[in-house]
């Protein structure tokens, strides 16, 4: 009698734990194909906004300039101006990510100061469309 009744608990309970609802479906594990926006968006603390400011800036400051490039200068370099002043900046050539530009293309540049005991000039992270 006590093994029919320890069979009938057993079955009872693989049964009641096999009835219930997956947790995990297939579409949970997919993730989102649409990033979310969020954050902030403005002026940083140390940032630089113009081609004079950055020539004045300390090695490393992050730099946002809105201009044209007007010249190559051959090795990824290439002289770029604002309507305050000129500086060299240097692109790898995977930063563009297709953008193609001439000396009116308004372009707005992302990235660091780059000082040196000679010169100074800017390391470019993003290559975009002016504003």
């Amino acid at each position: 009698m006590k093994k029919l009744l320890v069979c009938g608990v057993l079955f009872a309970s693989t049964t009641a734990i096999a009835s219930q609802p997956e947790v995990y479906t297939e579409s949970a594990l997919i993730k989102p194909a649409v990033k979310q926006a969020g954050g902030f968006t403005g002026p940083g603390r140390g940032e630089v906004y113009s081609a004079a400011k950055a020539l004045e800036a300390k090695d490393d400051t992050p730099a946002v300039l809105t201009g044209y490039i007007v010249e190559s200068l051959g090795d990824e370099e290439y002289l770029f101006k604002d309507e305050s002043g000129e500086i060299i900046v240097e692109i790898d050539n995977d930063e563009w990510k297709g953008i193609s530009a001439t000396p009116d293309t308004k372009l707005t540049l992302l990235g660091e100061i780059d000082r040196d005991w000679t010169s100074t000039s800017m390391d470019v992270d993003v290559v975009r469309m002016g504003d």
